[in-house]
């Protein structure tokens, strides 16, 4: 059974924060997902994403191509893994069920602490996935380093 890691950015916007996860999380040997709400924004991601050191090279994808089963991230739009992802992260107030964090490794919900609208989305889903049973864990950078605030 996996957990739900709810990230509150306020320090580092996602375009740094993500690319920081993705990495810790291909060191533990998962394939991830990155599933948002917007085709746009995921193309902006995906941009960003290129743009990383050289030396922090991020292979990944957007869903759709001809290779999404070998991409060890994938941007994407619905709950589909085709790469076998182990790890969700969701942006953008991103839906994710319990069933799929209960069969992941772990999945990371990252959101805007400065947006109200992305606060309430990050309250309402840290409720409906610790009701429904799930393990959880608050995480917040709000001292400049990331620190856990809440478990559940």
């Amino acid at each position: 059974m996996g957990a739900v890691y709810f990230y509150h950015l306020t320090r580092k916007p996602l375009e740094e924060t993500l690319p920081a996860l993705l990495h810790k999380a291909l060191r533990a040997g998962w394939r991830v997902a990155v599933r948002g709400r917007e085709a746009a924004r995921l193309e902006w991601l995906d941009e960003k994403l290129w743009l990383d050191p050289e030396d922090g090279f991020l292979p990944h994808g957007i869903a759709g191509g001809p290779h999404d089963a070998d991409q060890p991230v994938l941007l994407t739009l619905g709950a589909e893994c085709p790469n076998g992802a182990v790890c969700v992260m969701a942006v953008d107030g991103a839906e994710v069920s319990a069933q799929e964090v209960q069969a992941l490794e772990r999945v990371c919900i990252l959101f805007d602490g400065n947006d109200d609208a992305a606060i309430r989305a990050a309250r309402g889903q840290w409720k409906a996935l610790t009701g429904a049973g799930c393990a959880a864990q608050y995480w917040s950078e709000e001292t400049g380093r990331w620190e856990k605030k809440a478990e559940a």
